[in-house]
């Protein structure tokens, strides 16, 4: 096997694992783990419209999360609001019951997190994650977790609500 394909079927076995244990820690709380990544990025970063939030997620690159946000608002979990400054714009924000379920979702991650520690605890990370953000950072999906990271980042992020305007 070449070095490359192994890296490639390296990231694509931790990535279906850690997506496997992810979904089995949300599964009673009744989400996916692409709705949770949306409930995430909306605590971290919002309120926010419908393209800033997609131009934050990792799970639904090159495409608009509509139907993912639809779901969440028939649950309950994420609100559309009009914006109160230029009513063209609706906002998406966390209702009363998407932050307390954010809180669990934060748990959930961080049983994952501790299970991921344990395999690498012995490890030096910083070159690993050097190096897969360089592959990452070539596709859409690693420039939308480069935006979370650090929105400061020459690559802008599609606006929020107050940037739109």
């Amino acid at each position: 096997m070449k070095v490359l394909e192994e890296l490639r079927y390296l990231v694509l076995a931790i990535q279906r694992e850690g997506n496997r244990l992810l979904a089995a820690e949300l599964r009673p709380l009744g989400i996916t783990p692409s709705q949770a990544e949306v409930l995430r990025v909306l605590r971290d970063h919002g309120p926010l419209t419908l393209n800033a939030l997609g131009g934050l997620l990792v799970c639904e690159t090159g495409n608009s999360p509509s139907r993912l946000v639809d779901r969440l608002v028939a649950q309950g979990l994420v609100q559309r609001s009009v914006d109160k400054v230029d009513r063209r714009y609706l906002a998406l924000s966390l209702t009363a019951q998407g932050r307390a379920l954010h809180r669990r979702v934060v748990t959930a991650e961080n049983r994952l997190h501790r299970t991921i520690d344990g395999l690498v605890a012995d490890r030096e990370l910083s070159e690993t994650i050097e190096t897969l953000r360089a592959v990452a950072d070539g596709f859409p999906a690693g420039a939308a977790l480069a935006r979370r990271r650090d929105p400061a980042q020459a690559i802008r992020p599609r606006a929020t609500v107050a940037q739109e305007r």
